[in-house]
């Protein structure tokens, strides 16, 4: 059940996992994984399986069996301590009760919504560009990829854009402890950053309950669940998914993105010369590499999967980025191609009552941001010599530390 050797967590593997992915999808592709402590899921349809039923794979995996490690156990401790302790509303519950808290942030997130804002973020991504446009080099990292999505979310939150550093660094805070790679210590200064995060929109909750605002944050705090209000725990809660989930998957993606483009030069030359095509490359980036690699669910009865038996009680890891290069559903999924033929057919947002709400803005900020990078940059090429693009250690997340590019100026 788990013969293939080598772990998810060795610093070459957290740098490069599609490999490995590669392997347990034809040797293993439903296995026990002790460093995950749960059994890993890498095949397409073994996926869609597990979401079609989350009466037997639950997301409410620590109320339902699920484990906590040493280093998130204490990260928990603190923030129930100092702060307010962790609830369950949308990532941790099943519907019915997922559905009550989900559609309170749909509305700020719908397709449409989104389509109206778009004048917003491409003025958002020239002010960016304008501040570096002129020096003929940046940390695209830092300057573009991380600012971009935390000052969209600050916005609708109706947080100050002075505050958008602090965002970044408590949205990292809230997701390090769950990476598997800190240890104790490490986990208490992210309990520290998240309580100091909490206190902070603590205020500003209060704030918006005596004079409301056109934001999410007033419209969460006068919001309604079965003729209540959310308390304090729950606003929290909420607010913590929209700040990580907000920013933390697209500053990776537009990363990514860049990085894969400075590879593939000729596909950079055929979206400008195609810049229609951008919006199936923001999809195959999505594909390709994949910004969250996995997420858990946990069993609620002894159950199969691939014809490995599992018992209820279990932590499964969801693949999402190995499911993603499944040769099955993607021909040549290890190979990158703007002009994937259904590359839009990729799990990184997830499927079904738990797809991700904000997969709409997500993308638009990609398509955008792309679409006027490559109009205003020319000649864009990587300042890191040979190439070595290196990736923030974690063990479900992926996103480089920094890129360094140079560029001549176009307009």
């Amino acid at each position: 059940m788990n013969d293939v050797e080598g772990s998810l967590l060795d610093p070459e593997t957290l740098e490069c996992p599609f490999p490995f992915f590669r392997r347990l999808r034809e040797e293993a592709p439903v296995c026990f994984r002790p460093e995950l402590r749960a059994y890993y899921v890498t095949r397409y349809q073994d996926i869609r399986t597990v979401k079609k039923r989350p009466d037997i794979f639950s997301n409410d995996i620590f109320e339902k069996g699920g484990m906590r490690s040493a280093a998130q156990a204490a990260a928990e401790a603190y923030r129930s301590e100092h702060g307010w302790a962790r609830v369950s509303t949308l990532q941790r519950t099943d519907p019915p009760t997922h559905t009550l808290y989900r559609q309170l942030v749909d509305k700020a997130f719908t397709p449409r919504r989104v389509r109206t804002m778009v004048p917003y973020i491409e003025g958002v991504v020239n002010d960016l560009i304008d501040d570096f446009i002129k020096l003929g080099e940046c940390d695209f990292v830092r300057d573009f990829a991380t600012p971009l999505p935390c000052t969209v979310i600050a916005d609708q939150l109706g947080v100050p854009r002075s505050e958008v550093h602090k965002i970044k660094v408590w949205s990292d805070a809230m997701l390090g402890p769950g990476g598997h790679h800190m240890d104790e210590a490490e986990a208490l200064e992210c309990a520290r950053l998240v309580v100091e995060a909490q206190h902070y929109f603590a205020e500003v909750i209060e704030d918006r309950k005596r004079q409301p605002r056109d934001d999410i944050i007033s419209d969460l705090v006068h919001a309604e669940v079965d003729g209540r209000r959310l308390d304090m725990h729950e606003l929290q809660d909420l607010l913590d998914q929209l700040l990580t989930g907000g920013n933390e998957t697209t500053t990776n993606a537009i990363g990514s993105g860049m990085m894969l483009l400075l590879r593939h030069p000729d596909q950079m030359r055929y979206l400008r010369e195609n810049p229609d095509g951008i919006k199936n490359f923001v999809e195959e980036v999505l594909r390709y590499e994949t910004p969250v690699l996995h997420l858990f669910r946990v069993t609620t009865q002894d159950t199969e999967l691939g014809g490995v038996p599992i018992p209820e009680g279990s932590m499964l890891a969801l693949g999402y980025a190995a499911a993603n290069r499944d040769e099955a559903v993607f021909p040549e999924g290890e190979r990158f191609d703007v002009c994937r033929h259904k590359a839009g057919a990729h799990l990184s947002f997830g499927s079904g009552p738990h797809f991700c709400p904000g997969a709409s803005l997500g993308r638009q900020e990609m398509l955008s941001g792309f679409r006027i990078l490559l109009e205003r940059l020319d000649d864009i090429r990587t300042a890191v010599p040979d190439e070595r693009f290196e990736h923030v250690p974690h063990s479900f997340l992926r996103g480089l530390r920094s890129l360094p590019i140079r560029f001549n100026a176009r307009c």
